[in-house]
């Protein structure tokens, strides 16, 4: 199920690179260059140089792109602030915003060997297993949303305050740039969520799309050696994060990264309200009402319904960087329609 997303494979005909040119700027040269699989928005190589040393380089993909994202430049500048903080990323090495060397902006880190978990079920694993890797899952983004982002230097990395109105309002427009076909419940969520944002400011680094598989594990320990893909990442609310890996626990297994309905106990993986409850402990939060937790779920797969309605466009206009965008894009409406029944529920709770 999961093959495709799974290694490398040569380079795509439209994600092809100049090797001549990215050699010159990089200073060494490159034995091999290969494409990964994994990853919709941002191509991501593995060059291996001639002296074996392994690295990953992110791009933009090009073709015409919807403003402010496939963000590297704001990646880049986001794990070389946390590298020497000691959260696990990858070593970064150096950023090219100059287009006329490979024809968009990239990065290049160190590649990071390891195990990437695509199946949230982590199949094959002992019941302990599965539940040191959950555990040490929300103990890095709680690791995470406690780092002083003023003392890494990231105080204008985003504007503090009023995040969820912010975002919001960026991905309804971003959804209405997008729109390839009517979807009611995104409607009625674009109209309901500015309207009904939980009381109580807070501002963390987020990273934007905290979840199993964006990750790197080491090859034998429950042990995160990397977070990757920090496009979305900006200072905002640390819930709002938090809750959106926590997605998992409301949608069905094969759906879309779901855990839903599955023997969690016998499995080893945590109830969503025992993980909510270590994420509390581990960031000394009191604990979090029914209804701040349902909106914060709506407002994730609002949020994710709306990047994956940008996938789907991007399929038709050819831009999309993996063989699988077309799968994840026709996946909008149903996300869409589970974040709206999260939105009922608080107005059940409210009549």
């Amino acid at each position: 199920m999961f093959e495709q997303f799974i290694g490398t494979k040569p380079v795509e005909e439209r994600h092809r690179i100049d090797t001549a040119a990215l050699e010159k700027f990089l200073g060494f040269r490159i034995a091999q260059l290969e494409q990964f699989k994994g990853g919709q928005s941002n191509p991501t190589y593995r060059l291996t140089a001639q002296d074996g040393k392994r690295y990953a380089l992110r791009r933009k993909p090009p073709g015409k792109l919807l403003p402010s994202a496939h963000a590297v430049d704001r990646e880049y500048r986001v794990i070389k602030a946390l590298h020497p903080s000691g959260f696990p990323v990858a070593k970064p090495h150096v950023l090219c915003e100059d287009e006329s060397v490979i024809g968009t902006i990239f990065y290049v880190m160190d590649c990071v060997e390891g195990r990437v978990l695509w199946d949230q079920a982590l199949p094959g694993m002992a019941r302990a297993e599965r539940s040191a890797i959950w555990d040490e899952l929300n103990s890095v983004i709680a690791r995470l949303h406690l780092i002083d982002w003023r003392a890494v230097g990231l105080e204008d990395f985003g504007k503090p305050g009023d995040y969820i109105a912010r975002q919001v309002a960026r991905w309804s427009k971003q959804y209405q740039a997008s729109e390839t076909q009517k979807i009611p419940a995104m409607d009625n969520l674009m109209a309901w969520l500015p309207k009904n944002i939980p009381a109580g400011d807070e501002t963390a680094i987020v990273h934007g799309d905290f979840r199993l598989d964006n990750t790197i594990f080491h090859p034998t320990e429950p042990r995160i050696l990397a977070v990757l893909d920090w496009e979305l990442s900006t200072l905002g609310h640390p819930l709002a994060d938090f809750s959106y890996h926590c997605m998992a626990w409301h949608i069905a297994p094969g759906k879309f990264r779901g855990i839903g309905g599955l023997d969690l106990d016998q499995l080893g993986i945590p109830a969503e309200s025992e993980y909510v409850k270590r994420y509390c402990e581990r960031t000394g939060r009191p604990g979090i009402d029914a209804s701040t937790w349902d909106y914060y779920m709506a407002y994730n797969l609002f949020r994710m319904a709306a990047i994956l309605q940008g996938i789907a466009k991007r399929v038709l206009e050819g831009t999309a960087a993996s063989t699988h965008a077309a799968e994840s894009g026709a996946r909008a409406p149903m996300l869409a329609e589970l974040g709206w029944q999260q939105a009922e529920k608080i107005l059940r709770r409210a009549a």
